[in-house]
């Protein structure tokens, strides 16, 4: 399936528009690993185990969005956008990705 963030396909044809469709993924981040982030903020370094979890999360959201797309009948989405989002709660951090854009039939 074709994914991306244009509105157009060049070279295709869009024929049918079938709406909106997106897709989520809510994480939790470990205690552990929120500690030693911090501490690899503070000296300057990445934190390899957000970013981990940043392209895990973004690849569920992605596949959900895909998966509802192709349940519509669609072999494409355009105008896709990924939106980032931490959510505190009192046991510490979420990491909220959300995707969504427009499923259509192309005839590429």
């Amino acid at each position: 399936m074709i994914i991306t963030t244009t509105s157009v396909l060049p070279g295709a044809h869009i024929g049918q528009y079938l709406g909106i469709v997106t897709g989520e993924a809510i994480l939790g981040a470990n205690v552990f690993r929120d500690f030693f982030a911090g501490i690899r903020d503070i000296v300057g370094g990445r934190s390899g185990a957000y970013e981990r979890e940043l392209a895990k999360a973004r690849q569920i959201a992605l596949d959900e969005m895909e998966h509802e797309a192709a349940a519509r009948g669609a072999n494409a989405v355009i105008g896709v956008d990924i939106d980032y989002e931490t959510i505190s709660t009192g046991n510490g951090a979420m990491l909220m990705v959300t995707t969504s854009g427009t499923a259509v039939v192309t005839d590429a």
